[in-house]
């Protein structure tokens, strides 16, 4: 959510800005609801001021009088803060100034390219052909039990999920990340308080409506909230947490893309990691995420590019945002395996999380600032383990594991098809 001054000092730059990102919004109805708002609050305090003149002066039928009017004005001041703040909440975060305007992903900008795709002296089979035989992926019994794009991870493959978990938790831990099981249920207004369900987003989560609940769609969306409506020290800052869950997406919008394997399906695990800085340290930040993701795919010697997202690719609360995508064999190509964004503090305000800045130590309300909340993935595990497979094959259909990984195997170091 953006704040109400800022809106009114720069109204034609929010309006561009929603534009770029493919987003129309009423930038002038909000302003006029705005003023129309703050004169009728002001009129509300006067005509209290007035009722306690009455008061004071026993003046029983000018304050019945007043009483009928001040209610009348606070039903519609209620409805003008609805009406405002349903407003509010459809304009999205501006990107930032160094991101590219364009209208999709076609226009987004390879930032770099690390590593040499290596050449097969055979051809090689994809991550599904691979993990039947290696009878680690089963697309087939998931399909009766639950349905399309689900899948069950079995044998070394299981070894390989755990494996990427416990490398990720190591690393991080080690750089000062709070390690959290989160809740994979979060309410619904803590959802839309984070900025996914404007814009058709809601379209793409699993709701309970009889619980007033959401399946979140990745680790994040129950680790940023976690400090909702508290306020941090300065010296408390950066606060980093490294969480694991599984992730729930209907992908409502992908019917017939990638429906092959476990690429794109409704239920995965990814490990996520998510900072709360000061205002001034959210670039700093956001680069030093983003070399962490880099640092993973180097570690596992995968081919890999980090692309910058465009404004029409940002998405609703993000102001700037790389991808990591890897080399995948049989396609050919790059694909998303993590993504890195910066929120600014767009979500910390819907979700009033703040800090005092250094030297001040009460909790005066002009003193706080809103903190900068940024994510980045480490791993979205099932599409690390499609790399490794393509990745890491072998003629004979085996697929080596990343020497990075054996120690979490049990030093298994290569998995072998099933003789049947």
């Amino acid at each position: 959510m953006l704040d109400l001054k800022f809106i009114r000092e720069n109204a034609e730059k929010v309006q561009k800005s929603s534009k770029d990102k493919g987003i129309d919004v009423d930038i002038q109805e909000l302003l006029r609801l705005d003023e129309e708002h703050r004169t009728l609050f002001s009129q509300v305090q006067n005509l209290y001021s007035q009722r306690n003149v009455a008061a004071k002066e026993r003046n029983v039928e000018k304050g019945k009088s007043l009483k009928s009017e001040i209610s009348t004005k606070e039903t519609r001041l209620l409805d003008l803060k609805n009406e405002l703040d349903t407003l509010l909440y459809s304009i999205p975060n501006p990107a930032k100034d160094d991101v590219k305007i364009g209208k999709d992903e076609s226009e987004n900008e390879i930032v770099k390219t690390v590593g040499t795709p290596k050449k097969f002296g055979f051809k090689p089979k994809d991550h599904l052909e691979l993990g039947e035989s290696l009878d680690i992926i089963d697309i087939q019994r998931a399909a009766k039990v639950s349905g399309a794009r689900f899948a069950y991870l079995k044998n070394e493959g299981v070894l390989l999920e755990f494996a990427l978990q416990q490398f990720a938790f190591d690393t991080l831990v080690k750089e000062g990340f709070i390690p959290v099981i989160p809740p994979v249920l979060i309410k619904k207004s803590v959802m839309k308080g984070l900025g996914y369900m404007e814009n058709g987003g809601d379209e793409d989560m699993y709701h309970l409506e009889k619980d007033g609940l959401v399946l979140v769609g990745t680790a994040e969306h129950a680790l940023v909230p976690l400090h909702m409506d508290e306020t941090f020290q300065k010296k408390d800052l950066p606060r980093r947490y490294v969480g694991f869950s599984p992730a729930f997406r209907r992908e409502s919008g992908s019917y017939g893309k990638d429906t092959r394997g476990i690429f794109r399906v409704h239920q995965f695990n990814k490990v996520e990691m998510v900072s709360f800085v000061a205002g001034e340290d959210d670039d700093n930040e956001h680069a030093f995420l983003l070399d962490l993701e880099e640092k993973f795919f180097q570690a596992l010697d995968i081919p890999y590019q980090v692309v910058k997202m465009c404004t029409g690719d940002l998405g609703f609360p993000a102001a700037r945002k790389y991808d990591i995508e890897a080399w995948m064999p049989t396609q050919e190509k790059y694909r998303e395996v993590t993504s890195c964004s910066t929120t600014t503090d767009f979500q910390s305000r819907r979700l009033n999380t703040k800090y005092l800045p250094a030297g001040r130590q009460g909790l005066v309300g002009s003193d706080k600032k809103f903190v900068q909340i940024l994510n980045g993935t480490a791993f979205a595990v099932g599409r690390t383990i499609i790399a490794i497979l393509e990745n890491y094959q072998e003629e004979d259909g085996s697929v080596v594991i990343p020497e990075v990984l054996r120690k979490y195997t049990n030093y298994v170091k290569k998995i072998s098809p099933i003789l049947k």
